[in-house]
């Protein structure tokens, strides 16, 4: 699995014309190292590989880290000057860097003392990691399921007169009890006139009857992350409720049909789109219709009306339309799901269609 990842990159450095890459990054490195800590670092060659870290994660790496030779430097010295005896010693001339991440200071600080060029990589990495092998893929059904069965507590839990941020801390604890590490994002539980908010996350609001209530949410498994949203009414729902959650429904829906190998993100974009705006909600609908996921909740490629390139097989995307009214309130319904050869798997299995709960 590690060799593997790492020949497709050693591929990319060739055609870059790179004799080394820095990862600095955590989820660049761990993904393609196997380490599951961070303040680390790892310079990759044509050849070798080398692990770089200090005294609070060096068994750490031994136990984590193959076929990487571990590299341990002390408080005495800084890691530039490290990194440049490193780089005078393998004659690397052309280092890549992650230059979405290293920052000005940072790059400033190595180009004074490395005795080679910088070179963006451009994202070779996070493209290597777009399409996702079974191991992966293992982790992220591991993920959603801890999602779902999060939710189906969550529809026992939720009762009128909570506030949302209650509602969030049980969702957070009772994903974490079932195994999760972390939160993919900071939750979003936004009721009422706040369900216009896509990003509303959860405030002292009072959860009321007749609301809209919106819960987007994701773990950490492994390293890997989860993401769905289910809009659920707190009591009875009016009938421009009803007719605001069908038709992003049917959107969501419709889009999942068109999840093919080849086909244009901005067409798969475009099936759910044209149905809002059919239906009379198209200037409600603002963002785009999904993302990629995987290490990072937010990965390539992005499914929206920006993006013309094709889908390519063994991606994991999100499917999540929304229509939002401000002063009236909002609905997003979410799957995440892997785009196949022969069709999708959609690992979000809690149920769609619409949930009161008294």
């Amino acid at each position: 699995m590690y060799k593997e990842r790492m020949r497709k990159l050693r591929d990319a450095m060739s055609k870059k014309g790179l004799d080394a890459v820095l990862l600095i990054g955590d989820h660049n490195r761990n993904y393609l190292s196997g380490f599951t800590g961070n303040e680390s670092f790892s310079v990759i060659t044509t050849d070798k590989a080398f692990f770089i870290t200090d005294s609070r994660f060096t068994e750490q790496a031994q136990q984590q880290v193959k076929d990487y030779e571990l590299l341990e430097y002390s408080k005495n010295t800084t890691f530039a000057d490290f990194l440049s005896e490193l780089v005078n010693k393998n004659n690397i001339k052309k280092l890549g860097f992650e230059e979405n991440i290293v920052s000005y200071g940072t790059y400033s600080l190595y180009k004074s003392k490395l005795n080679c060029e910088l070179v963006p990589m451009e994202g070779i990495v996070e493209e290597i990691r777009v399409v996702k092998d079974e191991s992966e893929l293992v982790l992220m059904r591991k993920a959603a399921e801890i999602a779902d069965k999060a939710f189906e507590h969550m529809l026992s839990f939720i009762k009128p007169g909570m506030t949302e941020r209650e509602v969030g801390l049980e969702l957070e604890f009772y994903m974490k009890k079932l195994g999760a590490t972390d939160l993919s994002f900071p939750s979003i539980i936004a009721s009422g006139v706040r369900s216009s908010l896509p990003h509303g996350e959860a405030t002292d609001k009072v959860i009321n009857n007749g609301e809209f209530l919106t819960l987007d949410f994701g773990c950490v498994y492994e390293g890997y992350c989860s993401d769905m949203t289910r809009t659920i009414v707190i009591g009875k729902p009016s009938e421009k409720m009803v007719e605001i959650y069908n038709i992003v429904l049917e959107a969501q829906e419709k889009a999942l049909k068109g999840f093919k190998p080849g086909v244009p993100a901005i067409e798969v974009d475009k099936i759910a789109r044209d149905h809002i705006k059919e239906k009379g909600y198209g200037e409600y609908f603002g963002h785009g219709l999904g993302h990629g996921v995987g290490r990072e909740i937010h990965e390539a490629p992005t499914v929206g009306y920006r993006n013309d390139k094709p889908l390519p097989a063994g991606i994991v995307v999100t499917d999540e339309p929304g229509i939002y009214i401000p002063g009236f309130g909002g609905v997003r319904i979410e799957d995440i799901l892997l785009v196949k050869e022969n069709g999708i798997e959609i690992f979000s299995k809690s149920p769609k269609h619409l949930i009161c709960i008294e």
